[in-house]
């Protein structure tokens, strides 16, 4: 297979389209579509549905792509680490972090970075659903809780536990009764919430008002005061100091773990190895005191 031209598909898809990947890469539209023509050729399949809008890969170039877009970009990785040499970090990172995280200050460790490496092209990208970062062009992606994969490497650099925290006007619900909740898409419908307070424990029935796909939309919501929500507990620290929330205790044996991930190679490249580091260095003993250091003024 040519590598040339599987890079120029590679491009093309990932841009979608041959004009985004002309003006992404500087090689003109119609070299990279001669290119894609003669990959299509070499392995006997269509991998673009031309003519289709918005641009479509076929099944056939969407395999191709999700199998060898990271190991194009691991080349690339290890050509500019070895260009780089003893020069340190270099080259374009693109992370995605969850919205609440991106919001507890992420911006001023991006800049730290951004000052402690300038030869690198840093974006942050703020969401919440789980990407595909072979798919979607992300070197790094930050998530809390992740489901276990072979699929991606990584560290946990972050634990904080959950407080059941609800506005000061709705009663506290006694052992078993119900109460309006607002909660993630994933949370089974029937779950109940063993709580403990102190030496107090009890089982709290969610009855769902509002289903938020954001960490960051269901504490605005429990704020305005329609339900009750498990939220981290260093997020809700100073609301229930200040009385704007109250808490009626931790969720028994709830933690999120927030990690760092990156799709699992030998040589893990300089720049990704260093924004985890930052990570890591920021939250000494993985404690989320150190969000306070972010978001002081």
């Amino acid at each position: 297979m040519d590598l040339l031209a599987l890079a120029d598909f590679s491009a093309v898809a990932t841009h979608r389209g041959f004009g985004a990947a002309s003006r992404a890469t500087g090689r003109p539209k119609a070299t990279l579509s001669r290119r894609v023509r003669e990959l299509e050729d070499a392995l006997g399949v269509r991998l673009i549905e031309r003519g289709a809008r918005p641009f479509r890969l076929t099944e056939e170039g969407s395999l191709l792509h999700g199998e060898t877009a990271g190991m194009l970009g691991h080349i690339d990785n290890v050509a500019a680490d070895l260009a780089a040499g003893a020069g340190g970090p270099r080259g374009r990172l693109r992370i995605s972090v969850p919205v609440l995280f991106a919001q507890r200050g992420v911006g001023r460790l991006a800049a730290r970075y951004a000052a402690l490496y300038p030869a690198v092209d840093l974006e942050v990208v703020a969401d919440d659903r789980f990407v595909d970062p072979l798919a979607e062009g992300f070197d790094l992606i930050v998530r809390a809780n992740p489901r276990p994969t072979t699929e991606l490497a990584g560290r946990c650099f972050l634990r904080d536990g959950y407080i059941v925290a609800a506005p000061p006007a709705l009663t506290r619900p006694r052992d078993g009764e119900a109460f309006p909740a607002v909660v993630l898409p994933a949370m089974a419908r029937s779950d109940t919430w063993r709580v403990v307070d102190g030496r107090k424990r009890t089982s709290i029935a969610p009855r769902t008002v509002l289903r938020l796909s954001s960490m960051a939309m269901v504490y605005d919501a429990v704020l305005e005061g329609v339900g009750a929500a498990m939220l981290p507990a260093s997020l809700i620290a100073g609301d229930i100091a200040s009385g704007r929330l109250v808490s009626w205790g931790h969720i028994e044996g709830g933690t999120t773990e927030v990690w760092a991930l990156y799709p699992p190679q030998r040589h893990v490249a300089p720049k990704v190895s260093a924004f985890v580091n930052l990570l890591v260095e920021h939250f000494k003993d993985a404690s989320p005191s150190h969000f306070r250091e972010l978001t002081l003024t």
